[in-house]
């Protein structure tokens, strides 16, 4: 069976400073797609400088954005990258292992997630799977603003090494995710229907607290793991406060 050639996409906005680490990692791929979305930095040149082929779509949500990245890859295979994302050398060589023996429509990885410099082992950020990587036209992205997932079209198989993830700068970053996740989610579950109250908000975030930190274990990661979960229960509260904005006012913000 001969070895299949693979293309990374990823997408981009004003991600100068991480976006090289990114690319350093991809550059064993037989094409790298950049999909931009309008940055203000260095964050083309840099994917120009790189080899890469860079395309720009105005911003429509992380499903459509990768969707789109993905029709531009011309590989047999794809694996689906965010710019604040590497790829170690083991996790490199088992893939390109896997190009020779593909069994499988996708796999999942598992992703090795850090905070304030520390690897978080609890809390759902691992092993944290995500399915990254499919064959050419086995798989598609759903038009989801945030959380997007692949839709695979087959048999998933698993890979063992990780993909290396620095999801936040800083803690500032952090706040400013926050409030673009939870005004994404209100706008989705608003779009099916769903009403929320104070009540629910207040109780969504009182569980998210108590399942991440408690149950899930996040108190095992002293600091940063208490940090995660004050942030994802604000997530949570903020979200059902928006939707029930949005249901008595109609207000909406991109």
């Amino acid at each position: 069976m001969s070895k299949k050639n693979l293309s990374i996409a990823i997408i981009t906005q004003d991600e100068e400073d991480r976006l090289p680490d990114c690319l350093r990692s991809a550059v064993f791929a037989d094409e790298v797609v950049v999909v931009d979305s309008g940055s203000t930095d260095r964050t083309v040149a840099i994917a120009e400088d790189f080899g890469a082929r860079v395309f720009f779509e105005p911003w429509r949500g992380f499903g459509a954005q990768k969707q789109f990245a993905i029709k531009q890859c011309t590989g047999d295979f794809i694996l689906l990258l965010d710019a604040d994302e590497r790829l170690p050398p083991e996790t490199i060589a088992e893939i390109k292992n896997m190009l020779n023996v593909a069994s499988c429509e996708a796999y999942s990885l598992p992703r090795k997630n850090y905070f304030l410099n520390r690897w978080i082992r609890h809390a759902g950020w691992w092993p944290d799977r995500s399915t990254r990587l499919f064959k050419r036209g086995a798989a598609s992205m759903p038009p989801q603003l945030v959380h997007e997932s692949l839709r695979v079209r087959g048999r998933t198989g698993k890979l063992n090494s990780p993909i290396i993830h620095y999801p936040f700068r800083d803690l500032s970053e952090m706040m400013l995710k926050m409030d673009k996740y939870s005004t994404a989610g209100a706008l989705e579950l608003h779009a099916k229907g769903v009403s929320s109250s104070h009540l629910k908000a207040v109780f969504r975030a009182a569980w998210a607290f108590f399942y991440n930190y408690l149950l899930r274990g996040g108190i095992l990661d002293g600091g940063p793991g208490l940090i995660i979960a004050v942030s994802d229960s604000a997530n949570k509260f903020f979200k059902y406060t928006k939707l029930m904005e949005l249901g008595r006012s109609g207000w909406a913000r991109g």
